[in-house]
């Protein structure tokens, strides 16, 4: 299986890496903030931000877009839409909307990494409308009915 990717800029490749694997276990390619000046992500608020390429994702598989985790921890920062995700249809640029959970702006600089791409089996079952589901031992217990 093969992630194409399509650099959409002249910058992809140069100045802005193309996606990679940041280590051999990494499960996600890190994308890069395909900027020509920082862009602020305002207290409190969201910026868009271009990563210069687009993508075919394998037929039978999604992408799930996710901020970088350190993002999240060191600044607040995070997905604007919580996860991003890309259909195997989709064939247009690939963009991050970011959300500052913080009270100070938060600047993205130019080839930062901003995000990481999965590329991950995908299930689409049948549907099915039946008048009952079958029985669980937890059953209809929702948040915190576990006792965890």
């Amino acid at each position: 299986m093969k992630l194409q990717i399509k650099p959409l800029s002249d910058k992809i490749g140069t100045s802005i890496p193309l996606p990679y694997y940041a280590t051999a276990g990494a499960a996600a390619v890190d994308l890069h903030a395909c900027i020509d000046e920082a862009v602020v992500v305002p207290a409190g608020g969201e910026a868009r931000v271009p990563t210069g390429i687009a993508a075919a994702i394998p037929e039978g598989y999604v992408g799930i877009m996710a901020v970088r985790s350190s993002m999240g921890i060191r600044h607040g920062i995070t997905m604007s839409n919580g996860i991003g995700v890309i259909d195997s249809d989709y064939r247009g640029p690939l963009s991050v909307g970011l959300y500052n959970l913080r009270g100070e702006d938060y600047v993205v600089q130019p080839g930062d990494r901003i995000a990481q791409l999965l590329v991950v089996p995908v299930a689409c079952p049948e549907i099915e409308v039946v008048d009952t589901l079958p029985e669980t031992e937890r059953g209809e217990g929702g948040f915190g009915s576990t006792g965890r």
